[in-house]
């Protein structure tokens, strides 16, 4: 098998806002492995709160050589391999880079055998649930645009929360819409009293769900906030990959899986069966990435109770065409092998 790469900055149509910082593009690596002329796509995209950079990805991926591996059906022995090949780094996490190998990984296998993954998975298609789409923290009068902008398109919005002037951002939105809503504080709320005013208040508003209310370290004030919320505390940033899942239990009413903070879909797919286990509900979540890791996250879709893959809805750039669609706001799975990706243009 042989691997390539290359740098591929995503640009935001919308300057986007959350709780703490703002941008208009998203560090990117797009990666390819072929093998006996079929190739499987990945990529790594880098928000500024993993804490990895195109330099680092590319980094490790100069390290990764995968010319051993002459069976790419042996997948378990090669993302282990990749897996602990920082193992020399205590302080190197590269969750975005191993990510882009297992996905690249799953779509060249879902190719070669004929099968989309979600078949592989034993998944069934007709259990997605809706997908939110984002509204990132602007001035009311951008807001309203971008709520028109999708109008009749999702069956959910998710808004991002967590600054003054919440409750201004929800009522404007409420101006122009009455789809139900989630809204993610980001971290952005400073108290457990504090969180709890919002959520009973946010409850008379349509919200259905809230994702990170608190700082990803304050466990006590997360559990005290979850005895007595109205209404599910969805945890983020608190939580990045399987060994994160048990600890939870109790601070939460369930956990945001990405594909970019836990190294893929296989340590994906093992979180789900442990929030199962701890009776945790699951969302599926994304970064601003391309199609190609939205389908990638989009295979696990039968298995979530919360969906927010958007991410590729939210650039410009977008290098790929195929996967996964959203059709009357539901996701909807590809039929096609692999992640039934289509290149626009020579991508690598």
């Amino acid at each position: 098998m042989q691997l390539s790469f290359r740098p591929y900055p995503l640009q935001l149509q919308h300057t986007f806002t959350v709780s703490g910082c703002s941008r208009s593009q998203t560090p990117d690596v797009i990666i390819a492995i072929t093998h006996q002329g079929v190739t499987g796509y990945g990529e790594a995209s880098m928000p500024p709160y993993l804490g990895e950079s195109i330099q680092s990805v590319c980094a490790f991926l100069e390290r990764v050589d995968l010319s051993s591996f002459n069976d790419p059906l042996r997948t378990d022995d090669i993302l282990t391999y990749v897996m602990h090949l920082d193992d020399d780094e205590p302080a190197a996490h590269n969750f975005a880079a191993k990510a882009a190998i297992d996905i690249a990984l799953h779509d060249l296998v879902g190719q070669i055998l004929g099968q989309p993954i979600w078949r592989l998975f034993g998944l069934t298609p007709e259990r997605c649930t809706y997908t939110t789409y984002t509204i990132g923290i602007d001035t009311p009068e951008v807001v309203k645009q971008k709520v028109r902008e999708v109008e009749g398109r999702f069956g959910r919005l998710k808004v991002k929360v967590g600054v003054e002037g919440d409750r201004e951002l929800i009522k404007s939105i409420r101006e122009v819409s009455d789809l139900p809503l989630t809204v993610d504080a980001n971290q952005g709320w400073t108290s457990a009293e504090e969180a709890l005013r919002q959520i009973e208040w946010l409850q008379t508003q349509g919200v259905i769900m809230v994702e990170q209310p608190l700082p990803k370290h304050n466990l006590e004030g997360l559990r005290w906030l979850t005895e007595r919320s109205p209404l599910p505390i969805i945890l983020d940033e608190s939580v990045q990959g399987p060994e994160d899942v048990v600890r939870l239990k109790g601070c939460c009413h369930g956990i945001n899986i990405k594909l970019m903070k836990c190294g893929g879909l296989a340590p994906a797919r093992l979180m789900v069966q442990l929030a199962r286990l701890q009776g945790m509900q699951v969302m599926l979540g994304c970064m601003t990435e391309t199609t190609c890791a939205v389908t990638a996250a989009a295979q696990l879709a039968p298995c979530a109770d919360y969906l927010d893959l958007d991410g590729n809805l939210l650039i410009s750039n977008d290098p790929f065409r195929g996967g996964i669609q959203v059709i009357d706001g539901r996701v909807t799975l590809q039929t096609e092998p692999g992640l039934g990706l289509i290149p626009e243009f020579r991508v690598l």
